[in-house]
């Protein structure tokens, strides 16, 4: 991908804006739940760490499940609608928590149906949204546009957890919850104002059938020496990171015994960092190449995860906050390049596909990291096994390192034109 030149004029687009701060909310949301739902599980239905590693596995099962026919179908469909209605399903399952808390009814079991079914609903709006936004952003401005949406991804996870601390500890971590429900809600109603007509998803080669739709996605996809190599760095790293994401939580409560609040506030500091991340990626991105970004990126973050299990009561606390914003701005960074690349770098009738093949790929191993996590937790103790797992981050460090992506200075700006229909297609990439 070429050097990105970060213009004016994204801000001055309506559709953006509308779209911007509906995921914006609803990411805010999300990002409230995510310290939440662990904190219903441990403090109100005082689950053990495999639990809550079960919790954490049943989120991103449905990727493993549907991820790869998610994208045949959702090429299918106009991508908007697809959004709209998943929005509208995350908030029923939500709301149904703190409903069913009142009530006096909630159990593991409906957390780990909400967490498995709002997980299903977001493999298909992801896949949506991911092929959604070129129809909303012209190609010049999607890095731009990636690194705003990171960006407010990345404040959503720095107020998230925090709000979610302060509510468990004023009214409750069930209460949270709703807060998610209703930021779905605000989500849909964004998308439904944006006025951009949907172009037709035109595919050249006319293929029918799920199984040959789905094989074209992942012959694409393995077939070229890019989007192979971001495939398996972001899986190895989805793999560990979320085995230690898992035990957070339970490390922070009941390992240094900090209050539900303060939790919150030290969970907040991955989302401090994915604001610095992308608030200096362009500017990364134009002085050294988005390629060199990526890499180096990684190289000088993940050395700072070790910081997490030196984590103690008092100043030691510090340790936690340098090491989750620096390990989250290597994160955001590099998503940010790999989105991009892709939106740019694939055709539009591929799009959903490239992009369900990736999410299965790298969002299908998250469940076995979040049952990795609690299970060497339970096997060795949380702060252990936090030893272990972060050592283990610089295994996709070098994936991209021993790659092609290291040898150039910026990643390619747009693939070759693909042959007409009938003509050989062994080799792609």
């Amino acid at each position: 991908m070429a050097s990105v030149d970060d213009r004016p004029g994204l801000s001055g687009q309506r559709n953006f804006r509308l779209l911007w701060f509906g995921e914006t909310v609803s990411m805010c949301g999300s990002a409230t739940t995510t310290v939440a739902m662990p904190l219903v599980a441990v403090t109100t239905l005082h689950a053990d760490a495999f639990t809550v590693g079960a919790l954490a596995a049943a989120t991103w099962l449905p990727f493993l499940l549907v991820g790869l026919p998610a994208g045949a179908w959702v090429d299918r469909f106009r991508r908007r609608p697809v959004m709209v209605t998943g929005d509208i399903i995350s908030a029923v399952l939500f709301i149904s928590v703190p409903v069913a808390a009142w009530l006096h009814a909630l159990g593991v079991a409906q957390l780990l149906v909400v967490a498995f079914g709002a997980g299903l609903v977001r493999v298909f709006f992801r896949t949506a949204y991911q092929a959604y936004l070129p129809t909303v952003v012209e190609p010049l401005f999607l890095p731009q546009a990636n690194a705003r949406l990171q960006g407010s991804a990345s404040v959503a996870e720095v107020a998230g957890p925090g709000i979610a601390g302060v509510i468990a500890q004023a009214t409750g971590a069930v209460t949270a919850v709703l807060v998610d429900g209703v930021s779905f809600l605000v989500s849909a109603a964004c998308l439904l104002r944006i006025d951009v007509a949907e172009r037709r998803i035109e595919d050249p080669r006319q293929t029918t059938g799920l199984i040959r739709k789905i094989g074209e996605g992942l012959h694409f996809v393995v077939g070229d020496r890019y989007l192979r190599t971001l495939a398996t760095f972001g899986a190895l790293s989805n793999l560990v990171l979320v085995a230690v994401q898992a035990l957070l939580v339970l490390f922070l409560v009941r390992d240094v015994g900090v209050a539900a609040g303060v939790a919150g506030l030290l969970i907040a500091g991955l989302g401090l960092g994915g604001v610095v991340g992308a608030a200096f990626s362009n500017r990364l991105f134009r002085r050294f190449g988005t390629a060199r970004t990526m890499v180096w990126s990684q190289v000088a973050t993940v050395p700072f995860g070790l910081l997490l299990p030196l984590t103690d009561r008092g100043w030691r606390l510090a340790f936690f906050a340098v090491g989750a914003v620096a390990l989250a701005a290597g994160v955001v960074i590099s998503s940010i390049v790999a989105s991009s690349f892709r939106q740019a770098y694939c055709p539009n009738h591929m799009l959903g596909r490239v992009s369900s093949v990736v999410s299965f790929l790298v969002f299908g191993v998250m469940p076995l990291g979040a049952l990795i996590g609690g299970a060497t937790a339970a096997a060795l103790g949380v702060r252990t096994a936090l030893w272990v797992l972060t050592g283990l981050l610089i295994a996709p460090v070098l994936v991209l390192i021993f790659s092609p992506i290291s040898r150039g200075r910026d990643l390619p700006a747009s693939r070759p034109p693909e042959p007409a229909p009938g003509a050989d297609v062994a080799a792609i990439g």
